[in-house]
């Protein structure tokens, strides 16, 4: 046992250590400027899987011209919620042509959300203002990514210098923007993984 607590304890001395050096104290700007997109298929099979992404597009055709132009979180927020009836009836559309009746429920708020890679950028854990639209139960595997600024459409994401000048745009600085793009120092992904550890630790 005492072996044990000794091995937990160096264990959390080195993830102490090494998340210590690393660069910090830019993720909360980050937080409190995007919103993110959180797409909940009904389950898991194959028909309601290929529904959500179909429904994911549509609603990524309503959103990114409505958020091309935006400054803000607020902004961004304010305009979703403006047109929730119309990102509604668009997924509702897809659903319909797809010869099926689940319901869609769109929830705007904070969630939590696990560290998010992808090809251009990586998104820490941590609670973040999302648009969440449920398909049906909404069982099934989600689909995350960045609403505002609108950086990803389908299935890809944008490339690293227009997610750059997208985050700059949007208020970041430098700094603030390289912790998720990494533009110089590949360590965020790594860093993200061991607070999400050490999270788990406690």
């Amino acid at each position: 046992m005492n072996n044990r607590l000794l091995t937990v304890s160096l264990i959390l001395c080195a993830i102490l250590l090494v998340v210590g050096l690393m660069p910090v104290h830019g993720e909360a700007a980050v937080y409190n400027t995007v919103v993110r997109l959180h797409v909940l298929a009904n389950s898991d099979s194959e028909e309601d899987q290929t529904l959500k992404l179909a429904v994911r597009d549509a609603v990524l055709e309503v959103t990114s011209p409505l958020l091309t132009d935006c400054k803000s979180q607020d902004e961004a927020r304010a305009i979703l919620e403006a047109h929730t009836g119309e990102i509604q009836a668009a997924a509702e559309a897809v659903i319909e042509r797809a010869g099926r009746e689940d319901p869609v429920t769109i929830l705007f708020g904070m969630e939590d959300y696990p560290t998010r890679d992808y090809e251009s950028f990586c998104f820490p854990e941590g609670e973040y203002l999302s648009l969440r639209v449920c398909i049906g139960e909404g069982a099934g595997q989600n689909w995350w990514c960045c609403v505002f600024p609108p950086l990803c459409v389908g299935s890809a994401s944008a490339s690293k210098q227009t997610a750059e000048d997208a985050f700059i745009r949007v208020g970041l600085t430098p700094s603030q923007y390289k912790i998720i793009t990494e533009s110089e120092k590949p360590v965020y992904r790594v860093r993200f993984k061991l607070l999400e550890v050490f999270r788990g630790l406690f």
